[in-house]
C-alpha cells in the first residue's frame, strides 16, 4: 500500500508525534453538496477539527493515489468533479479505483480502512449508512466496515432516510458499541433522537477517550460508533423530515434508484422537500462532529 499512500506532511508530522488526527471522508465533497457549496463545506469541517485541537486528514483517490490529508488544491479539483462520474469507495472498490487510475471517494466504510492503515484512529463524518427503507437486502458497506475495522467513527447516527430499527439491530449484530455522546437515544441524523437506545452515555471525551484506550489495549478488530446529536438550534422537526422521507423514498421507488446511487438521491430531494431545512442540519451537524471528533482525539492522546 505504500506505493499508493501519500499522507499530506502536517498530517505525517502529527502522526509521528503522537498528536491528534481526525480523517474525514470525501463523498460529502463529490456526491453530498453541488460546488463550490461542497468545497466550502469541507474547508469548514477541516475548519471545526482545527478549533477542537487537531489535525484534519481528509481523504481521497486521486487518479489511482490514496492521499491522507488534501491541499486546498486538491479539494478544489474535487468540489469541481461534483456531479460527475466518481467511484465511491467502500472495501471493494478501492482497489479498482487504484489500479485503473481512477479519482475515487472514499465512503464511511472506505475512509475507516485508509484511516487505518495511516494510522488514525478517529474518523468524524456526518451519518453512517444502513439498511435501507423497504429493501432489508440492501445494507450499507458502513455497517459491515464497522463490524472489521478498529476505528472510532463519531457521526449523527445513520442518516434518517434509512430504516433505523433494522441499522441498530446491524449494529448489535456485528458487535459494534454504540456510543451517545450527551444523549441516551441514537440521533436521528437531521433530528436529535429517534427512540432508539444507545449501548452506553458518555458526556465528556475523557470518558469516550477511556472507552477507545481500552479497546485498543484490548486488541478487538471492531470499530465504535460515537453517536452526536445535531446541535438544537440546527435540527428539523421530525414529523415534518419523516414525511418527506416517505415521499423521496416512495418516488425513488418508483423511478427505479437503488444502490449506491439512493442515497445521494434521496438526500437532495429530501432538501427540495424540506425547503432547505435538512441541508442546514446537515451542514451544522458535519461541523459539530467534527469539532467533537477532535476533542476525544486530543483527549486520546493525552492518555497515551
Amino acid at each position: 500500500m505504500r506505493k499508493f499512500l501519500h499522507i499530506q506532511p502536517e498530517v505525517a508530522q502529527a502522526l509521528a508525534n503522537n498528536e491528534p488526527v481526525v480523517a474525514l471522508e470525501s463523498t460529502v465533497i463529490t456526491h453530498g453538496l453541488p460546488y463550490p457549496d461542497n468545497v466550502a463545506t469541507a474547508v469548514n469541517m477541516q475548519t471545526a477539527v482545527r478549533d477542537g485541537g487537531a489535525v484534519p486528514a481528509t481523504i481521497a483517490i486521486i487518479k489511482g493515489q490514496v492521499h491522507v490529508g488534501l491541499t486546498d488544491d486538491q479539494l478544489e479539483y474535487l468540489g469541481q468533479l461534483a456531479g460527475k462520474p466518481v467511484r465511491k469507495c467502500s472495501r471493494r472498490d478501492i482497489p479498482l479505483a487504484i489500479g485503473n487510475q481512477e479519482n475515487g471517494a472514499t465512503t464511511v466504510a472506505g475512509t475507516m480502512i485508509l484511516a487505518h492503515l495511516a494510522g488514525i484512529h478517529l474518523f468524524a463524518t456526518g451519518g453512517i449508512g444502513g439498511v435501507h427503507r423497504g429493501h432489508p437486502f440492501d445494507i450499507s458497506a458502513d455497517l459491515l466496515e464497522l463490524g472489521q475495522t478498529p476505528v472510532a467513527v463519531v457521526s449523527s447516527g445513520a442518516k434518517s432516510i434509512l430504516d433505523l430499527p433494522a441499522t441498530r439491530e446491524v449494529l448489535e449484530t456485528h458487535g459494534v458499541p454504540v456510543i451517545g455522546y450527551g444523549t441516551d437515544e441514537l440521533p436521528a441524523f437531521f433530528a436529535r433522537s429517534s427512540g432508539l437506545s444507545v449501548d452506553i452515555r458518555l458526556d465528556t471525551p475523557e470518558a469516550v477517550a477511556r472507552v477507545l484506550q481500552a479497546h485498543q489495549q484490548t486488541g478487538l478488530q471492531n470499530g465504535l460508533l460515537i453517536t452526536v446529536p445535531v446541535p438544537a438550534a440546527d435540527a428539523c422537526d421530525p414529523d415534518m423530515v419523516e414525511a418527506a422521507i416517505e415521499q423521496a423514498t416512495q418516488e425513488a421507488d418508483v423511478q427505479g434508484i437503488h444502490g449506491p446511487a439512493s442515497t445521494p438521491w434521496l438526500l437532495r430531494r429530501v432538501v427540495e422537500l424540506t425547503n432547505g431545512r435538512s441541508l442546514q442540519a446537515n451542514v451544522a451537524l458535519l461541523r459539530n462532529n467534527g469539532f467533537v471528533a477532535a476533542t476525544i482525539a486530543r483527549a486520546l492522546t493525552a492518555l497515551s
